[in-house]
């Protein structure tokens, strides 16, 4: 299967944090799963890590987090035209505004990826997700 991993998904399964499902850990486990990580994650990482250091609470680094994704064959998924052109056309819940979300949620559905993602708000969109 390819996944397409949220970026609370990816911080919790790197720290081990117990919270992560079960089925979202042995998926992410199995190495015959192809897991992609969108830039998209990063760059929200990067931004939260540098605007609020002392807040954050992240035990992992930046160049930690690079090492594992190579080590395990994670590929990344950079942002195409045709991701913006479903960003542009997806309907959100008014509740739910958080553009970093909003890119991988068009990023799954563009590229037919099952989000594995921690939040819920997934749910109000047509993709497949699990948690």
């Amino acid at each position: 299967m390819r996944y397409l991993i949220d970026t609370h998904v990816l911080i919790w399964y790197l720290e081990g944090n117990e919270q992560l499902s079960k089925k979202v850990r042995e998926e992410l486990d199995n190495e015959e799963n192809v897991i992609i990580i969108s830039i998209v994650s990063l760059w929200e990482l990067t931004i939260k890590t540098a605007k609020h250091k002392e807040k954050i609470g992240f035990k992992i680094t930046l160049s930690e987090i690079e090492s594992y994704i190579f080590e395990r064959d994670f590929m990344l998924l950079n942002i195409t035209f045709n991701h913006l052109y479903v960003l542009e056309r997806l309907v959100s819940p008014k509740d739910h505004s958080d553009p970093f979300d909003r890119l991988i949620i068009a990023q799954a559905k563009s590229e037919d990826l099952i989000v594995l993602s921690v939040d819920r708000r997934f749910a109000a969109y047509p993709i497949n997700v699990i948690w």
